[in-house]
């Protein structure tokens, strides 16, 4: 296996015996996963989707407009990680996309929702940390803000 380290500027390839793969292709398939993933997310958190306050009252014993407006800006954030996985997914931003999705998979069975739905869930904080894997895991402080 010849595996050569990945920058963003320059597109490089992983031979893996027979087959050989564009890392960069690779990325952009990552990111616009984890695009879809928070986009979707945000947009119901938009809407105030019923089972997002169920599961905020659930988790934290918040409801009514609180619980309204924090699930807007939920909202807002998410699709703000959306956009920011295909214009900039620099490493902090992944670190939040894996840690956020790990967290709100997590709550479904917390809330009283059977494990399987967490489980289900684990591509929301698999895509960016595949993603963050495929970029090199930041060493310093200084990496978490590069690409």
């Amino acid at each position: 296996m010849n595996l050569l380290k990945y920058e963003t500027r320059v597109v490089q390839i992983v031979n893996l015996g027979e087959k050989v793969v564009n890392v960069k292709k690779i990325d952009w398939v990552l990111r616009i996963a984890l695009f879809g993933i928070f986009l979707g997310h945000g947009v119901l958190a938009l809407q105030l989707k019923p089972s997002f306050l169920t599961m905020m009252e659930g988790m934290s014993g918040i409801s009514g407009n609180l619980a309204e407006n924090l699930l807007v800006m939920i909202g807002v954030i998410d699709i703000t990680t959306a956009i920011l996985a295909i214009v900039y997914p620099f490493r902090l931003l992944l670190i939040w996309a894996i840690t956020w999705g790990f967290l709100t998979g997590l709550a479904r069975p917390v809330s009283g929702e059977p494990v399987w739905d967490f489980i289900e869930r684990w591509g929301n904080w698999g895509v960016p940390l595949a993603l963050l894997y495929l970029k090199g895991i930041p060493i310093n402080f200084k990496m978490l803000f590069k690409l």
